[in-house]
């Protein structure tokens, strides 16, 4: 499985910002698609994630509330709407893939190449 990950940027805070996970190869194995956080020095973080049949939403509770996770099926594409940011989102943002939902960065075997977010006060 390919994962190319896009849509990061430069953004002040509050602003909004939607990434984009295009998965491609052997999607049939997959039925979880996640996006991950990582600031240099600390451990990567889960954020959301999606199961691709049935598209059930699980949230960690830094971003619930804020941030959307979706998909498209017939693209096989997964987004992430981040509203409301803050300078501490501030981070590289990793989608990844998986043949389940998991709600740890530690689950998934399929990762992308990571895009930058960075929120400006």
């Amino acid at each position: 499985v390919q994962l190319q990950a896009s849509g990061g940027g430069l953004v002040q805070a509050g602003g909004s910002l939607t990434l984009s996970c295009a998965a491609s190869g052997s999607i049939s194995t997959i039925n979880g698609m996640g996006w991950h956080r990582q600031v240099p020095g600390q451990e990567r973080e889960w954020l959301a994630c999606i199961i691709s049949s049935d598209g059930s939403t699980y949230y960690s509770d830094s971003v619930r509330g804020r941030f959307t996770i979706s998909r498209d099926k017939a693209m096989n594409t997964v987004y992430l709407q981040m509203n409301s940011l803050k300078p501490e989102d501030t981070a590289i943002y990793y989608c990844a893939a998986d043949s389940m939902c998991w709600r740890t960065a530690t689950g998934y075997d399929n990762w992308g190449q990571g895009t930058q977010v960075t929120v400006s006060s």
